[in-house]
């Protein structure tokens, strides 16, 4: 048996020493028929790279499990021709077990199994993508966020760590056309579309962002080589049992204020208008959104149409008329002060 010991440095962050436990097999019979010297290597706070050799005798497949104490069990099926699996979204300060596996005609072969602990950060779980830029991680990128804390369930989140300093968790964006946004309010309340394109973060998870600490919201706009933004110094969205109402104030920016008219609103969808006025806004206009009668700003409505001012629409910047082709809406905390680089 070997331990291996591993540190790691960034910037003037040192990592929790690394741990990873592996057993060598010996020349006993039988040897031939399983795999070997499992071993994980490239340890840190939450990724780690399996590695390992193959069996003389053919598999069809490898089945890995990993687990750390207090969480789910989780199992991946791994093609035969591949000796080696990296290991991500980890939990930072955790050991891992990990258990391996050959299937030979339905049958599995027995188990090999390793140990490593993955490193410290200085917020293991982050709150939200400002905590993430913290820990040193300085790409834009998907990360899991825990706005409820450690015991909370996590949210995955994309996360804007170049824009003005970097630290934004994005939670809208339009950018083609390709994702459906006349929906209903379940789809709002929870979210849709996907991160590495567009998508809405989900009006409950708006909540629990803004409700941690003072949040700032970023508006971001561009049309063809035009790009502008908005910010308000002041954003929150309420309960469920409000309607998921909006607050915001306190604009600046180059796009001009189209959200301010919105403050206070409730929000609506195509199936449920707390408030509807002459006309149902959601309805008429085709998205879901803090309507009033009916908007100055309309992101999450029709993409690429000019048609009665139903578009991705931003009216201090560009009118009614036209659709905006990228709009990326995002928050951070408004006492957040990026870190200095270099």
């Amino acid at each position: 048996m070997y331990t291996v010991t591993v540190t790691s440095q960034l910037g003037n962050l040192d990592s929790s020493a690394a741990i990873t436990i592996f057993t060598t097999t010996g020349g006993s019979r039988g040897d031939g028929e399983v795999p070997r010297d499992l071993k994980a290597s490239q340890v840190t706070p939450r990724s780690a790279l399996l590695t390992w050799k193959a069996p003389s005798a053919a598999v069809g497949s490898y089945k890995l499990t990993y687990q750390t104490e207090g969480q789910e069990m989780q199992e991946v099926t791994i093609d035969s021709t591949v000796t080696e699996f990296k290991l991500t979204r980890l939990h930072p300060m955790s050991k891992y077990t990990v258990q391996l596996q050959g299937e030979r005609g339905g049958s599995y072969t027995a188990t090999i199994s390793t140990e490593f602990t993955t490193g410290n950060l200085r917020y293991p779980f982050p709150s939200d993508c400002s905590q993430e830029l913290l820990n040193g991680i300085h790409d834009s990128g998907e990360v899991e966020i825990f706005p409820k804390g450690r015991q909370g369930k996590p949210v995955l989140v994309y996360c804007d760590q170049v824009t003005d300093g970097g630290g934004w968790t994005v939670f809208q964006r339009r950018m083609n056309g390709k994702t459906d946004f006349f929906r209903g309010w379940k789809n709002y309340s929870k979210g849709f579309g996907e991160l590495s394109g567009e998508f809405w973060l989900g009006n409950e998870n708006l909540h629990n962002l803004t409700s941690m600490a003072p949040m700032t919201l970023r508006v971001d706009l561009r049309a063809g080589d035009e790009s502008v933004f908005a910010k308000y110094s002041a954003f929150t969205v309420d309960t469920v049992r409000r309607n998921y109402a909006l607050k915001v104030s306190g604009y600046s920016g180059t796009a001009g204020d189209s959200m301010s008219y919105h403050n206070a609103r409730m929000f609506s969808t195509r199936d449920r208008d707390p408030t509807p006025f002459i006309t149902r806004c959601a309805m008429s206009y085709r998205g879901g959104w803090w309507y009033k009668n009916c908007h100055e700003a309309n992101l999450n409505g029709l993409y690429d149409t000019s048609v009665n001012h139903q578009g991705v629409i931003w009216t201090a910047w560009k009118g009614k008329d036209l659709s905006i082709p990228f709009t990326e809406m995002k928050l951070r905390p408004t006492s957040f002060t990026p870190p200095t680089q270099g």
